[in-house]
C-alpha cells in the first residue's frame, strides 16, 4: 500500500512520518489557510536538518545522493501528511538544475537549497513565454499562470520559447512579478508569473533541458505525491468505518461500505504501484515517457476519487470545514489540475504504444555464488531432452514447484526460485503445469500420509495422473462451509452421496479432492473431511455442463453410493476445512519481468492499429485506460516479487490483482470486438478469436469467488472491517478457497 519495496524504503518512508508528525500536524495545513501565503514554513530549518531537502542531490552539492525512488517515496509520505509550503516544487527545481548540464548553476545553487537558504518553483509548461536570444543570453518576455508554490520560491524554473525550440531557465524571484492567486489548496498556493523583458545570461540556462524531461519528472513527484493524498484517505474512511455505529451496526458491516473501502484499495495499490515505476524508469529516456504518462494517467485521479469517498463515507461529518477530508480533497484535485486531464495522459499512453513504445520489467537478483551456475547446469540439460523425459527430469531436480519442500520441490527461497525461473526462460524450457496439482499435492505434503505422498506425488508431478476439485455445490455455490455432500462410515471406509457441480475438466482427471460433511451435527465449518476420490470408482456420474462459449470445460458430478476407502481419507476426519485453506509458508514467487503488455493487450493494439480505429480520440482514451490497467497489474506482480525479496510483506497485492485482472480482461475482450464493429457480429477470421474471448471472460469475475465477495475478503481481511453480524463472516463463508 505504500511506494516503499525494501526495509531501507520503509524506514525512510517511517522517518519522514516522524518529521511530520512533529513539525507539521494538521494544524499546519490549516493555519495555511491564514497566514501569508508568501511566508515560507517555519519548520523550513527542521527540514534541511533533516536531509530531505538534499536527499535526491549529489553529495558534490552537500546532498545525501539517493535515487528519484526514493523521492518519490519521500513526497508520498510528504502528501499523506499534506505537508503544507513549496516542500515539492524545490525538490522538482533542484533535481532539474541537477540533471542539467549547469554544472557551475548547480554548484552555485543547489548547496543553498540543501541548506534550506533557498526556495524554488517550476512552471511545469513553456506555454506563455517567449525568449529572444542576445549575445550573452535570453530576454524572457510573457507570463505563466499557473505555478505551484510560485509567491514562495526565492528560485524559479521558467520554460520558455525559443527561435529554435524551448529554453529552460532559473530566474531570481525579484526578477519577474509574481501575483499569488486565489488557490483550491491553500496549503500550496499557485500564483502567475510574469516576465517583462527579463534578462537571463547564458549561466542561467538549463543546458540540455527538454520540455518532455520537465514534465516527466514532474510526473514523477506529484504521482507518488497524489498516492499518498490517496493512502490517508483510505486509511481515514476504513478506520471511521471501523468505529462508527449507524442503525445499530458499524458501517464497516454494510457491504455497500466495504466495497466502496475495496475500491478506495485497488486506487491506491494502482496508484503507488505506476508511481515507482515511473520513478524507476526515470533515469531511462526510452522507458521514462511511457512510465510517467500511465502514473499520470492514473495517480491524480485516484487521489481524488478516494477524496470523494473518504467524504462519502465520513457522510455529513466529512461535508464540514473542521474535518480533514475537504484539505485533501483540494490538494488532490489541484495536483489532477496541475498535470493534466487523465484522458490526455490515457491518450498518450496509448499512442506510444501503437508507435511501438514498451515497458520492459526488470528485477536485480542479488548475488547468489555457486546457486545460478549450479541451476544453470542442470536446465540446459533439460533443454537436451524432450517430451516425458524432459518433464521427468524437471520433476527430479525439483524444477515444477521449486517452493516446495525436497524431495518433491527444492526447498527453494524466493531468491532461487527468481534464478530458477529466470534460467528456464534463458533456455526456452517452458514448465508444464500442474493445473489442480498445485493445490492438491502441497496439501497432502501438508496433511496427507507417507503413503498417500508415496503414492500421489511422483505420478502426479511426471504428468501419470490428472485432478480434479470437488469442492463447490449447487445450494451451496462458494459457500463451502453449507456443503451437504455428506460421507457415512461403513466397513474400511466411507460411502459419499452428493451433488458437486463447477468442477473443471472432471471428465478428464483421474482423481479429485472432495469436500464432504462427515459431522452434521457439528459447527458450521467443523464436521468436513477432505478426502481423495478415483475418479473411476462405481457410482459416479459425471455431466459435462455445456458454456456459453459452447465448450465443456465444467461439469456437475453426482455421487451415488461412492467408496472412498479410509487410506484416502487425507489428515483427521472433521477436519477438512482446515486443510482446504492451507497455504505452505514458502509460496511460490511468479516472477514478473520482461514486457508489462500480455498476448491479449498486444493483439488489441494490433487490431487497433490495422482497423485504423486508433486514430479515433474516444478508442485513444479507452484503449490507453486499459494499457494503464495492464501495466499497473505487472507491477504490482514486480513489486509483490521485490518485497519478498526484501522479505516484507505484499498481503495485500494478491487480492487486488485478482479483482482488477478480472474486469481487466473482460474490457480488453470487449474492447476488441467492438473495434471490428458490424464484423463482430460474426464469427469469422478475427471476430471468431474476440467474441470467444468476449464470452469466456464472463466466467473471470464469477469463479473462484466472486468480485463481490472478492471485495468483501478485502475490506475484512486487509482492511479490517467488521464482519456483517447478521449474515456471518462473507469473507469466511463464501469464499472458495481454489
Amino acid at each position: 500500500m505504500s511506494i516503499a519495496v525494501t526495509p531501507e524504503h520503509e524506514e525512510l518512508a517511517s522517518s519522514v512520518r516522524r518529521w511530520a508528525e512533529r513539525h507539521a500536524p494538521a494544524e499546519v495545513a490549516r493555519a495555511a489557510y491564514t497566514s501569508d501565503p508568501a511566508a515560507r514554513p517555519e519548520f523550513w530549518p527542521a527540514l534541511a536538518d533533516q536531509g530531505l531537502l538534499g536527499l535526491h542531490l549529489d553529495d558534490e552539492f552537500g546532498g545525501s545522493g539517493a535515487g528519484m525512488v526514493e523521492l518519490a517515496v519521500v513526497c508520498e509520505q510528504l502528501g499523506r501528511a499534506l505537508v503544507p509550503g513549496p516542500i515539492l516544487p524545490t525538490m522538482l527545481g533542484s533535481l532539474l538544475v541537477q540533471q542539467s548540464g549547469s554544472r557551475a548553476l548547480a554548484k552555485e545553487l543547489l548547496p543553498m537549497v540543501v541548506d534550506g537558504r533557498v526556495t524554488m518553483a517550476v512552471a511545469l509548461e513553456p506555454a506563455g513565454l517567449t525568449a529572444a536570444s542576445t549575445d550573452d543570453g535570453w530576454v524572457v518576455r510573457g507570463e505563466a499562470p499557473v505555478v505551484l508554490s510560485g509567491a514562495t520560491a526565492d528560485r524559479l524554473v521558467l520554460g520558455a520559447h525559443g527561435e529554435v525550440g524551448d529554453v529552460w531557465v532559473v530566474v531570481d524571484a525579484e526578477a519577474v512579478e509574481v501575483r499569488t492567486r486565489e488557490s483550491l489548496d491553500r496549503t500550496r498556493p499557485v500564483a502567475r508569473v510574469i516576465a517583462n523583458d527579463v534578462h537571463v545570461t547564458f549561466e542561467r540556462v538549463l543546458e540540455g533541458m527538454h520540455a518532455d524531461t520537465v514534465r516527466d519528472l514532474g510526473v514523477v513527484l506529484l504521482a507518488a505525491e497524489a498516492a499518498g493524498v490517496a493512502a490517508w484517505c483510505l486509511d481515514e474512511a476504513t478506520g471511521y468505518a471501523r468505529t462508527r455505529e449507524q442503525f445499530g451496526v458499524l458501517i464497516g458491516e454494510f457491504q455497500a461500505i466495504k466495497h466502496r473501502c475495496a475500491d478506495m484499495l485497488v486506487r491506491v495499490e494502482e496508484a503507488a504501484a505506476l508511481a515507482w515505476d515511473a520513478a524507476v524508469a526515470a533515469g531511462d529516456s526510452d522507458q521514462r515517457a511511457l512510465a510517467s504518462a500511465a502514473a499520470a494517467a492514473v495517480g491524480p485521479e485516484a487521489a481524488v476519487t478516494n477524496a470523494k469517498d473518504c467524504v462519502q463515507v465520513h457522510g455529513g461529518m466529512g461535508y464540514t470545514w473542521e474535518h480533514d477530508a475537504h484539505l485533501y480533497l483540494r490538494r488532490a484535485t489541484t495536483l489532477r489540475q496541475l498535470v493534466g486531464h487523465p484522458a490526455t495522459w490515457q491518450t498518450r499512453v496509448a499512442t506510444l504504444a501503437i508507435e511501438g513504445a514498451r515497458r520492459v520489467l526488470t528485477l536485480e537478483v542479488g548475488d547468489a555464488g555457486d546457486t545460478r551456475e549450479q541451476i544453470r547446469s542442470l536446465v540446459d540439460q533439460a533443454a537436451g531432452l524432450e517430451g516425458h523425459e524432459q518433464r521427468a527430469f524437471l520433476a527430479d531436480h525439483g524444477f515444477l514447484a521449486p517452493h516446495w519442500p525436497e524431495p518433491w520441490g527444492r526447498g527453494a527461497d524466493a531468491q532461487e526460485q527468481l534464478i530458477i525461473q529466470q534460467e528456464l526462460r534463458r533456455a526456452g524450457v517452458k514448465v508444464p503445469p500442474l493445473v489442480m496439482g498445485d493445490w492438491v499435492l502441497p496439501t497432502l505434503i501438508a496433511h496427507g500420509s507417507d503413503e498417500q505422498r508415496e503414492r500421489f506425488m511422483q505420478p502426479s508431478l511426471y504428468g501419470q495422473l490428472t485432478w480434479c476439485q470437488m469442492f463447490s455445490e449447487p445450494g451451496a455455490g462458494s459457500d463451502l462451509a453449507g456443503l451437504s455432500t455428506r460421507a457415512e462410515r461403513v466397513d474400511g471406509g466411507w460411502l459419499v452421496n452428493g451433488q458437486k457441480v463447477w468442477t473443471s475438466i472432471a471428465q478428464f482427471s483421474d482423481w479429485a479432492i472432495c469436500l464432504v460433511r462427515t459431522n452434521p451435527d457439528a459447527p458450521k465449518h467443523a464436521g468436513i473431511t477432505y478426502l481423495l476420490v478415483d475418479m473411476k470408482s462405481d457410482g459416479i456420474d459425471i455431466r459435462p455442463l455445456k458454456e456459453m462459449t459452447g465448450h465443456e470445460m465444467f461439469n456437475e458430478v453426482h455421487l451415488d453410493d461412492v467408496f472412498v476407502p479410509d487410506d484416502c481419507v487425507v489428515g483427521e476426519v472433521d477436519r477438512g476445512w482446515q486443510y482446504a485453506r492451507t497455504t505452505l509458508d514458502n509460496e511460490r514467487v511468479a516472477i514478473a519481468e520482461g514486457p508489462v503488455m500480455d498476448t491479449i493487450l498486444e493483439d488489441l493494439v494490433g487490431l487497433a492499429d490495422r482497423t485504423g480505429q486508433a486514430a479515433l480520440p474516444h478508442v485513444q482514451e479507452r484503449l490507453g485506460v486499459l494499457l494503464c490497467e495492464g501495466s499497473a497489474l505487472a507491477i504490482l506482480g514486480l513489486r509483490s516479487t521485490a518485497r519478498t525479496l526484501a522479505g516484507l510483506s505484499s498481503a495485500s497485492t494478491a487480492s487486488v490483482r485478482k479483482l482488477v485482472s478480472a474486469h481487466h480482461k473482460q474490457d480488453v475482450a470487449e474492447l476488441g470486438l467492438q473495434l471490428l464493429e458490424a464484423e463482430g457480429a460474426t464469427t469469422e477470421a478475427d471476430a471468431s478469436t474476440w467474441s470467444f474471448q468476449f464470452l469466456l471472460m464472463r466466467s473471470f469475475t464469477i469463479f473462484g469467488g466472486t468480485s463481490e465477495i472478492q471485495k468483501n475478503v478485502i475490506g475484512e481481511r486487509i482492511l479490517g472491517l467488521p464482519r456483517d453480524r447478521r449474515t456471518g463472516d462473507i469473507g469466511r463463508d463464501q469464499q472458495d478457497p481454489a
